[in-house]
């Protein structure tokens, strides 16, 4: 079975251009500039004159996933999900499924033919092998971007602290309402900080009431507002901000304007526990009745490519092949984090793994197996951001904000933009080091997001630790990024063994850290924390350090 597009005027010829076989992208009249996905305006001359135009329907693979889990009812893997970059302009690119080969013969630089299949009332376009290899490399090399110069000397960062966290129990299939896990972590939160439900006057979260299915949410402010029968001078919630640490992000520039002195930020998951009881019916995000979808999943799920799994792995493989990295690359961090975790007893996952053991277990969407994806858990974490001149009151050493990095510099896009590494860090991690005299050699501990492992290390690249694609050696097998090493990474263990708590997890680690309260994982005279949180959508990272004393 296959997720079909809800058809509308906007976008019905594009699925229904291939019933004379002929594939149509949307053009600009006025400067023949190609667009995909179809939006009302050329983004290259700002004309609104556009028309559908046809192509000749051939391509190259510029990168892909044999997907080997099922995803959906009917969808049988293993198959291929890649992302073709088309002859006229191969910066339009579409992601399909190959076919018409034995999906291990899928590879970049394959040049392929569009071949259409019928579905009810629409035409998926999808690709098939011509025999040739592509002698141009169609995907640019990356490069570091050029932020905005900072509009002023003033740092909006420097006004505002994190004075306080709290968590909830952290598990698999807790069976507790999520609800009831967030009130656990916002009143150990301020509790830590040294305040009362009074002080707070501000609530900000991630990703809000409806801002994601899936057991993503625990009701947003307004539950928590609710429940704790508090009365915030101001509220923040929703998924258009960078990244889920937007929400603190946004925090800060409520405190350092003078709108709040004490909000208390949250984000709660409770994924598993979903899972287990099967809530919301079948199908993945951004289904509709009748297995119709849109927004994000419009141009996704069609080809089977329901999960980031499928979305970041094409990219990963465009890295291992660009770069000539393995697999190991990869198992390195998985096994950091597992080493890592064993100190944190708070970790889901916590037994000894080898690198046998990470290559061997069974895939999930190449190159990524079970050990290089994150783990569903149910769990919350709150963090207390503060007025800077409140710091000398709080029972704790408060965090300084030395720097964020928020500019969107590429294209908001899982496969229109980037592809070399993960979306959206690229621009957010230059951002940072223009806020800030400081420097990666200055950094004594990375908290960087591991949905999967390919995450950490784009992250590492565009933090600018190693150079673009030297991250192999860089890791030195994983020594660099011990818990004794250079730069230690992800103490606690990551998302990839603590568990997936989207981000706020990290937050929670740089204060425990920068505190020196993190016991068995202290790493030793840590100062300055980067913290990164989310990719791919809107992203943001964090430069964090511990006050004087």
């Amino acid at each position: 079975m296959r997720l079909l597009p809800r058809l509308t005027p906007a976008n019905e010829w594009f699925w229904k251009s291939g019933a004379d076989d002929r594939l149509r992208i949307q053009g600009c009249d006025d400067c023949g500039t190609l667009v995909h996905p179809p939006t009302p305006i050329c983004p290259k001359c700002r004309s609104r004159a556009c028309a559908p135009t046809e192509v000749s329907g051939r391509g190259t693979v510029i990168g892909f996933t044999v997907n080997a889990h099922q995803w959906l009812p009917g969808f049988e893997p293993p198959y291929v999900v890649a992302v073709v970059a088309l002859a006229e302009q191969p910066d339009v690119r579409l992601t399909t499924n190959v076919v018409g080969c034995p999906p291990d013969d899928v590879r970049v630089g394959q040049e392929v033919a569009v071949r259409f299949e019928r579905h009810e009332d629409v035409w998926l376009p999808l690709f098939e092998p011509t025999g040739g290899t592509d002698p141009v490399d169609r995907v640019p090399a990356p490069s570091r971007p050029v932020p905005r110069p900072p509009v002023s000397e003033d740092r909006f960062e420097h006004r505002a602290v994190l004075s306080g966290v709290g968590r909830s129990a952290i598990g698999r299939r807790l069976m507790v309402d999520p609800l009831s896990l967030t009130v656990d972590a916002c009143l150990a939160a301020v509790a830590d900080a040294g305040l009362t439900l009074d002080d707070i006057d501000g609530l900000s979260t991630y990703p809000g009431g409806d801002g994601a299915g899936g057991g993503m949410s625990e009701g947003g402010v307004t539950a928590v507002e609710e429940a704790l029968r508090l009365q915030p001078t101001w509220i923040n919630g929703g998924m258009d901000v960078p990244g889920p640490g937007g929400a603190v992000i946004a925090a800060m520039l409520a405190v350092a304007n003078g709108l709040c002195r004490h909000v208390l930020c949250f984000r709660t998951v409770w994924a598993s526990t979903f899972a287990a009881l099967r809530l919301g019916g079948g199908g993945g995000g951004g289904g509709e009745g009748g297995g119709r979808v849109s927004g994000m999943f419009e141009y996704r799920a069609p080809f089977g490519a329901m999960s980031a799994a499928n979305w970041i792995g094409m990219n990963a493989n465009q890295y291992l092949h660009r770069y000539g990295a393995t697999r190991e690359l990869l198992g390195a961090i998985a096994l950091n984090g597992r080493a890592n975790a064993a100190r944190n007893p708070a970790a889901i996952y916590r037994d000894p793994m080898t690198m046998d053991d990470y290559l061997s277990a069974r895939m999930i969407s190449s190159p990524f197996g079970l050990y290089d994806c994150d783990v569903p858990c149910d769990g919350s974490i709150a963090v207390i951001v503060s007025a800077a001149e409140t710091a000398p009151d709080r029972p704790r050493p408060a965090i300084r904000v030395e720097a964020v990095g928020t500019q969107i510099l590429e294209r908001v896009s899982w496969d229109q933009g980037t592809i070399t590494h993960e979306p959206q860090v690229l621009g957010q991690a230059a951002h940072l080091w223009t806020r800030t005299s400081l420097r990666p050699a200055d950094v004594d501990v990375a908290l960087l997001y591991d949905g999967f492992t390919f995450n950490a290390v784009s992250w590492l690249e565009a933090l600018g630790f190693c150079g673009f694609g030297e991250a192999q050696d860089w890791i030195d097998k994983g020594r660099r990024i011990a818990l004794d090493g250079e730069l230690p990474l992800n103490p606690h263990g990551g998302q990839l063994s603590e568990g997936r708590t989207h981000g706020f997890g990290f937050l929670y680690e740089a204060v425990t850290q920068l505190r020196h309260e993190a016991g068995a994982r202290q790493v030793a005279d840590a100062r300055t924390a980067v913290v990164s949180t989310g990719g791919g959508t809107p992203s943001g990272v964090l430069l964090l350090q511990r006050g004087a004393g």
